[in-house]
């Protein structure tokens, strides 16, 4: 069975950072992609991040980049995402999610995980 679990989220004030943490199980975590959704509320499901199997390439939505870095390690079986600069509008559950892929970018998951809160506000 495939199992998601994030943590790390919290309440952090404006130009804050945080770093999320998803621990991976059920799956080979090492041979495939995954990636960060977020959905604030009254909205829908945004994509937020993508790294494929090795980490060695990645993606980002246009909101977010040069402010969060995505990162994996594979013999953890962990996906992070270091969160700087942090603005209300990040205030979101995020949440990991798995590719169906190695390599290839998707952002449609096959899985996803609980998610976690983060609230950016003074």
């Amino acid at each position: 069975e495939v199992q998601l679990v994030e943590s790390g989220g919290g309440l952090v004030q404006p130009g804050g950072s945080l770093r999320l943490s998803c621990i991976a199980s059920g799956f080979t975590f090492s041979n495939y992609a995954m990636s960060w959704v977020r959905q604030a509320p009254g909205k829908g499901l945004e994509w937020v991040s993508w790294i494929n199997y090795t980490g060695g390439r990645t993606r980002y939505a246009d909101s977010v980049k040069g402010r969060f870095t995505i990162s994996r390690d594979n013999a953890k079986n962990t996906l992070y995402l270091h969160m700087t600069g942090l603005k209300p509008e990040d205030t979101a559950v995020y949440y990991c999610a798995k590719s169906p892929y190695s390599d290839y970018y998707s952002d449609r998951p096959d899985y996803r995980g609980q998610g976690t809160q983060v609230t950016v506000s003074s």
